[in-house]
């Protein structure tokens, strides 16, 4: 079963796209193509950051030359949290505590948030304490789903991630969907030339049995 974890760009503020109908037509057809125009940002729906998305954090990785074994069907460890809007920092203690031990696998998923969406709350009211963020360098993994990040305040969150060489996914969506079992996580984008924050698709596959 995969579950589709990734925000339509249909709510960002930012996404525009005409449609253009182009004639074609020979001695043998007759037809119309659809073509679309459309532009926005990086930070459109659901999206990835990779390291170089702070510049001094700039390891050279960009859309069209990460590594794709990284992002294809990665084994993933969920932590599931019920935190209210407003409700502060989530802490090492907090993430020890819902996981029990500390994850072995290349991708971490932080439902943070229970049955809510990131647009859901407070814009940063609950966010990662950086004795969190040092938990989970410490767990090794590579890739980082999280319905929270940084704080108001900017504690620089992201900027010790990425000195990690950990990348992550942003506004990701119903992630109370997935179940406390095996998860394997894909992140699907276009070979975007020289960019290191882009929009994603974020897919769980959920093993059957």
């Amino acid at each position: 079963m995969l579950i589709d974890l990734s925000k339509n760009f249909s709510t960002c503020d930012h996404y525009r796209q005409r449609v253009e109908e182009v004639p074609l037509r020979s001695a043998n057809t007759c037809y119309t193509g659809i073509v679309h125009h459309f532009q926005g940002y990086s930070m459109l729906g659901t999206y990835l950051d990779l390291p170089g998305h702070i510049r001094e954090c700039d390891d050279g990785q960009r859309a069209d030359n990460y590594p794709i074994d990284r992002l294809y069907r990665q084994p993933a460890t969920l932590i599931r949290l019920q935190r209210e809007s407003g409700s502060g920092a989530v802490t090492a203690e907090d993430l020890q505590n819902a996981c029990g031990r500390i994850p072995d696998t290349p991708a971490l998923i932080i439902n943070a948030l229970g049955a809510k969406d990131p647009d859901q709350i407070e814009l940063r009211s609950v966010f990662l304490s950086l004795d969190a963020v040092a938990w989970i360098i410490q767990s090794g993994c590579q890739l980082l789903i999280s319905d929270v990040y940084e704080s108001q305040a900017l504690d620089g969150v992201f900027l010790r991630l990425f000195q990690a060489g950990v990348c992550t996914v942003c506004e990701p969506v119903k992630l109370y969907q997935l179940p406390n079992t095996t998860i394997w996580i894909t992140v699907l984008f276009p070979k975007f030339p020289e960019l290191t924050q882009f929009p994603c698709r974020l897919l769980a596959e959920i093993p059957d049995n």
